[in-house]
């Protein structure tokens, strides 16, 4: 990618940065968020029906409004992450991580060489569209894309030393919900045993100088989420902020008709 990567800028500024997840299709959605000036807004295709060529379109808008786009893809799949670099998305985001040899699977297929495989091209959106940009893009990718992964469960867990060594990668976003599930207590993310956990992993995410994330559900959790040392900070999903948001009004108006 030649375009600059905002959440990169700040993140290595030690700053800390708040987004959401996005599984909506839509332009204007989007829009309407990243006019916010949230500091990057994630591209869920594990769980969202979002397509490559509308989330072009998505990455297109966020970038318009200094926005850095993420995208969440399914799997380690070479296909899904070309694609999405080659749109231009600023990190690419992948669920369920166990080992370090899938992040070294994942940074090969991100990276082109020395430091991956990924396949080249000049002629997209990430590279300009132009044969100008072949002879310094693969370096400047390099530098610019930004690699993340989330972690959610046990296996992860006892292997984090392992995959913290791995010098390429970024961000270590810890799935508090499905680590719920494997302790055993699913749902209840804000459990003792799932907060010391999360803990103990921000701890040693931030001493082998990666950027620890999770998600919010609730706004009196951002403050104490950075007080813990968390940098990338997801807040709940665009569907849910417009479902409770009018919700709370349908609420606000029965209550009124109700009380005359």
């Amino acid at each position: 990618m030649i375009n600059k990567n905002f959440l990169k800028e700040k993140l290595e500024k030690s700053q800390p940065v708040i987004g959401t997840w996005s599984i909506i299709p839509s332009v204007e959605t989007f829009d309407i968020i990243a006019s916010t000036a949230l500091d990057f807004i994630i591209i869920d295709s594990e769980h969202g029906p979002i397509n490559f060529e509308t989330a072009q379109k998505l990455i297109i808008t966020c970038e318009s409004r200094g926005v850095s786009p993420v995208m969440r893809l399914g799997s380690i799949s070479e296909p899904e992450i070309l694609k999405a670099l080659d749109i231009g998305v600023h990190c690419v985001q992948i669920p369920n991580i166990k080992n370090a040899d899938q992040v070294k699977e994942i940074i090969k297929l991100s990276k082109y060489p020395p430091l991956g495989e990924r396949g080249f091209s000049p002629f997209t959106r990430s590279g300009g569209y132009s044969l100008d940009n072949a002879k310094t893009l693969t370096e400047r990718a390099n530098l610019n894309t930004m690699i993340a992964i989330n972690i959610e469960g046990e296996n992860a867990i006892k292997n984090i030393d392992e995959i913290l060594a791995i010098n390429e990668l970024d961000i270590v976003f810890i799935g508090l919900f499905d680590l719920s599930k494997s302790l055993g207590i699913p749902g209840d993310v804000s459990n003792p045993k799932v907060m010391n956990l999360l803990e103990m992993l921000v701890n040693k995410i931030n001493s082998a100088g990666k950027y620890a994330g999770t998600i919010t559900t609730h706004e009196d959790e951002i403050d104490k989420y950075i007080k813990l040392g968390l940098k990338y900070i997801v807040h709940l999903v665009d569907c849910e902020m417009l479902r409770s948001s009018y919700k709370k009004i349908r609420e606000t108006f029965d209550n009124c008709i109700k009380n005359g």
